[in-house]
């Protein structure tokens, strides 16, 4: 019998993955409040010029996900995960109550990255400790886990940034605030539902034993050369997909119709379209996937991710065709919705996919610092964002979209030829951790 069908469960899941999911959607809440009024904020409030906000917001999202590298490592040898969660939101709730004064907005910034840097990793870490090894449940975790983060990321600008917008930014700032002490209030009351930590237990133990059974030191660089090469290929998507809250935020205030009768849209409002699209399309992917994995016909994780890829370009170029066929300022909102639909789904084949991915090959003893690595490929793509978003200006809309959809194309060419390797190193570390289970 699994050790989940043996535990008392929410929804058919572990009780813990309920607790990480709430957790991570008041983080989320938080950050994606903050983010949804971060670049209106620095041209209208700080009055910086279009090119400095956006390499300043790239430069910004590019730490957020770079300080998890090192947060990973201080979280496996010294904090362990609970006290890293604990510690990095406590620090960036406080960043985010630092937003309320204009000559601290560095500071505050700093703050929630560092903050972030130890809540990151160790947070999703701790998904796969929930799940015995052959738990059927363990393919779709990350798929539900990742709808948590779009709840956030969906309620986040409708609160935030209509406060931010309405009634003045530290309102929306302080509102995020709020969200991330709500989310430690979460993860610290529902302690008890989550893995036993830094105590081995079964499915603990039996991951290292795991570890001790791949297939060697070779088996394991092949693994890290391939998620290497996966990593690389993202943090090139994510120059693209990174826009939605640079380029595509801006070109949501200025170059599109966002009347609606006599009302007119919050700019910030487009930006809870894809997380309530992620929530309402998940479902119908997981379904799908699990009907193929029955049939034996489930495409291997690097496919789903180039097909994502290839999706995220076609958005793109959509874009660029209504840019260049329509007088500047006239394009209906409808389009942009048309875009944030056929972003998302392609979202959903590669970001969450890519994530389970590195969850379920990392080496036990080093779980925080492998989904670390993921996130590496986060803080290349922001970073290539924002140097991309200085483009926005010379460019033009039409051209800079023809352009992202290229990057993001390239990307999932790329994601295309490691779609062999990638299946068999999956193919290799299943065998690997049955064996394991069994022989615990």
């Amino acid at each position: 019998m699994s050790a989940g069908a043996a535990e008392p469960q929410w929804f058919g899941q572990p009780r813990g993955l309920t607790i990480l999911f709430l957790t991570q959607m008041w983080e989320i809440f938080s950050y994606y409040g903050m983010r949804a009024l971060l670049v209106y904020y620095m041209t209208k409030q700080l009055l910086m010029g279009q090119q400095q906000a956006s390499l300043v917001y790239g430069l910004y999202a590019a730490t957020v996900y770079f300080t998890p590298i090192l947060g990973g490592v201080v979280s496996d040898r010294w904090l362990g995960r609970r006290r890293a969660v604990i510690i990095g939101g406590a620090v960036m709730a406080i960043g985010h109550f630092l937003m309320a004064s204009e000559s601290l907005f560095y500071l505050a910034l700093a703050a929630i990255a560092l903050g972030n840097g130890l809540f990151l990793p160790s947070l999703p870490s701790q998904v796969d400790g929930l799940y015995a090894r052959r738990d059927p449940r363990r393919g779709s975790a990350y798929n539900i886990y990742y709808v948590g983060i779009n709840l956030g990321g969906l309620l986040a600008p409708l609160v935030c940034g209509t406060l931010g917008e309405l009634y003045g930014w530290h309102y929306g700032f302080g509102a995020a605030g709020i969200g991330m002490l709500l989310g430690l209030a979460v993860y610290v009351l529902g302690g008890r539902y989550l893995p036993a930590g830094e105590r081995r237990g079964p499915v603990e133990a039996a991951g290292r034993a795991g570890d001790a059974g791949e297939a060697g030191e070779a088996g394991m660089a092949l693994r890290l050369r391939v998620l290497l090469a996966i990593g690389l290929c993202v943090m090139l998507f994510r120059g693209a997909y990174e826009q939605v809250g640079n380029t595509i935020a801006l070109w949501a205030d200025t170059g599109i119709d966002r009347s609606l009768g006599a009302l007119t849209i919050p700019m910030t409002w487009f930006q809870a379209l894809n997380p309530l699209l992620v929530i309402a399309l998940t479902p119908v992917l997981v379904a799908h996937w699990s009907r193929q994995a029955r049939d034996g016909r489930e495409p291997g994780s690097a496919r789903k991710m180039a097909l994502g890829a290839g999706g995220v370009a076609l958005a793109y170029l959509l874009l660029a065709a209504v840019s260049a066929g329509t007088a500047a300022g006239q394009t209906s909102w409808l389009w942009l919705a048309l875009f944030f639909l056929v972003l998302t789904a392609g979202e959903l084949f590669i970001l969450p996919v890519g994530l389970g991915l590195f969850a379920r090959l990392a080496p036990s003893r080093h779980r925080a610092t492998t989904v670390a690595a993921w996130f590496f490929a986060a803080f290349g793509g922001n970073l290539l964002a924002g140097l991309l978003g200085m483009a926005w200006t010379a460019l033009g809309p039409a051209a800079f979209f023809a352009l992202m959809a290229a990057v993001a194309g390239s990307a999932g060419v790329l994601l295309g030829l490691l779609d062999g390797s990638a299946r068999r190193i999956e193919a290799e570390a299943r065998p690997a951790a049955d064996a394991a289970v069994a022989r615990v």
